[in-house]
């Protein structure tokens, strides 16, 4: 039985499904985002998917495995604290699983070559840690869903 997030989700059959559930998560995020800041970022997630279809997907792909590492140490904490709902766990420490996670999209930024998409992350950033926060406890029943 895997013992770890990494083999659990990372699993060759799980992995696309997961995959597609980020991604599904994601778009449901900014639909419903509101105000300004939402509509900041339904306009990046626009602009990013006019200039590059599919990219989205693709970085949900490529970052996957580095959000799950970095998800790996609450996972750990969440079942030694004998929690039943890792939503609710990772809501309770919001800001600091929503730095850690987007750490990651930071990076991947920083490291970016692609103007129009370092732009429209740029615009959202501010605003990002909210945005996260938000969505810890779907996040939480997604890894739930695959890791029980």
């Amino acid at each position: 039985m895997p013992v770890t997030l990494q083999e659990t989700l990372l699993a060759p059959e799980t992995q696309p499904k997961v995959i597609d559930d980020c991604h599904r998560l994601i778009q449901q995020q900014v639909s419903d985002g509101s105000g300004i800041s939402g509509t900041t970022v339904k306009i990046a997630y626009k602009t990013v998917n006019t200039f590059m279809p599919g990219h989205v997907r693709h970085m949900v792909e490529s970052l996957l495995p580095e959000m799950v590492n970095r998800l790996e140490p609450f996972w750990a904490d969440f079942h030694a604290s004998g929690g039943s709902e890792f939503g609710d766990y990772l809501a309770k420490r919001g800001d600091e699983v929503s730095e850690a996670l987007l750490s990651v999209t930071d990076a991947r930024a920083a490291a970016s070559e692609r103007p129009t998409i370092v732009k429209a992350y740029g615009k959202v950033r501010g605003s990002a840690g909210k945005h996260v926060v938000t969505a810890l406890p779907q996040v939480g029943a997604l890894v739930q869903k695959y890791a029980p």
